[in-house]
């Protein structure tokens, strides 16, 4: 029961302030402990560890009498006088995350009982301490506001959608890659055939490549003021992490290393960069730069591609003209944009037709990479099935005050192609991911 647990986790605690009280004493006469204290402190420690065990067998049996349903955890839904199966409900019984995350702070207090809420949530201790688990404090975050956060890293900005991304239940995937071209002189091939003569055979050049997912982590310790107020923390903690997640997810699939993260896609050799016109002044931008960007796209890219630039492009953009019109669009022209799922309008304009992004992940104006154009069709990316996990942990910080907030996301990517795409006539090759030179 919740009592047991929190009258152990009280026990337990007033054995390791013992133990601490004992070197800290030696500490402050600047001495080692002497054998008489050496023993006793390995045996307030071996108390603490028995005592510890019996806060795992305790929450382990709550959770699982929970999870086979001989514990099915009922609670008057937000005082209607209704019951609920906290087991069935997305939200656990909780009507905002500022309410679930107090909830956990109070559970942290000694002598206070858990909220009978929170014990759906509870995870099954693992073999060591950790923010995971119920018996350490821990705390699944109901899956409605694990699918906030997930839809808010999802943002307008957000690059994922854009990429061929597959959700997968392993940690890796394989995935076979033919990079020949109807044109070139290997791969599969057709040929014109005399009659009476035998057909030419031809045969796939087929490769691998691996995908396996890496971790990125939000670990935010959240202060017992911020706890007390559950408005404040439903509108910042999510949106925080929601954004802190976003940019490093864009910035992984733009320019990853590979390095225990995403390889990104002009990190790779399949990259082209165009150059700047001959005799061009520095610090300009013009319509055919622009122009040549878009005509290294490769087929069927002309209809997917979205252009990425920083925030010092947009004063050259919004002079460049093709006669009297406009190259740039601010605003777009319409709600939704073919090949896409940006839609125009709210801070998105259109360029040569295609959509405009724009970030702080391009370079700044003039430098290369100020202006990039892709096609993230051509990326490959694996995430992991279910998406965001999120967790709760009070005992880490526990003599601060601090109550833990995790969030997990899972995933890898990596470029398609591994070199730009000779043309089937002329010198110029092609590529998905097109950056601008510098000028």
């Amino acid at each position: 029961m919740a009592s047991t647990i929190r009258n152990l986790q009280a026990r337990k605690a007033g054995v390791v302030a013992e133990a601490r009280g004992m070197t800290d004493k030696a500490m402050s006469e600047g001495r080692d402990l002497t054998d008489d204290e050496t023993k006793a402190f390995d045996a307030k420690m071996e108390e603490a560890e028995k005592i510890g065990r019996a806060i795992d067998r305790e929450t382990a049996l709550m959770a699982e009498e929970v999870s086979v349903g001989t514990k099915s955890v009922h609670v008057n839904t937000f005082g209607s006088g209704e019951t609920q199966d906290l087991a069935t409900d997305p939200k656990c019984g909780f009507k905002s995350q500022g309410e679930f995350f107090q909830s956990i702070y109070q559970a942290s207090k000694p002598g206070m009982s858990i909220d009978r809420r929170l014990l759906p949530n509870a995870a099954v201790p693992a073999a060591f301490g950790n923010e995971a688990t119920g018996a350490d404090g821990g705390y699944m975050v109901p899956p409605e506001f694990s699918k906030d956060v997930f839809q808010l890293s999802l943002g307008e900005d957000a690059l994922l959608p854009l990429t061929d991304g597959i959700e997968i239940e392993s940690n890796s995937m394989a995935f076979p890659k033919d990079e020949s071209t109807p044109w070139g002189s290997n791969g599969v091939r057709a040929f014109w055939q005399a009659e009476g003569t035998a057909g030419t055979a031809t045969k796939p050049i087929l490769s691998t490549t691996s995908l396996r997912l890496h971790k990125l982590m939000a670990l935010v310790p959240i202060t017992e003021e911020l706890l007390q107020d559950s408005s404040a923390l439903t509108a910042y903690i999510p949106s925080k992490v929601g954004d802190s997640l976003r940019w490093k997810m864009n910035e992984a699939i733009l320019f990853g290393s590979g390095a225990g993260m995403p390889a990104g896609a002009f990190s790779s050799k399949a990259v082209l960069t165009i150059a700047k016109e001959s005799g061009q002044a520095a610090n300009t931008l013009l319509t055919q730069n622009l122009a040549k960007m878009v005509a290294a796209l490769p087929q069927g890219s002309l209809n997917k591609a979205v252009w990425l630039v920083n925030n010092d492009v947009l004063p050259a953009l919004f002079t460049l003209t093709l006669g009297n019109f406009p190259v740039y669009l601010p605003n777009g022209i319409n709600n939704g944009i073919a090949g896409s799922p940006l839609k125009a309008g709210a801070g998105v304009g259109l360029l040569y037709g295609r959509p405009v992004i724009v970030s702080q992940h391009a370079n700044s104006f003039s430098s290369a990479g100020d202006v990039l154009l892709m096609d993230l069709s051509y990326y490959q990316a694996i995430t992991k099935a279910g998406g965001i996990q999120t967790a709760t942990s009070m005992h880490i910080w526990f003599e601060s005050a601090l109550t833990a907030f995790r969030v997990l996301f899972r995933m890898d990517g990596q470029s398609k192609i591994s070199a730009p795409i000779s043309p089937a006539k002329g010198s110029n090759k092609m590529s998905p991911f097109v950056q601008l030179g510098a000028r």
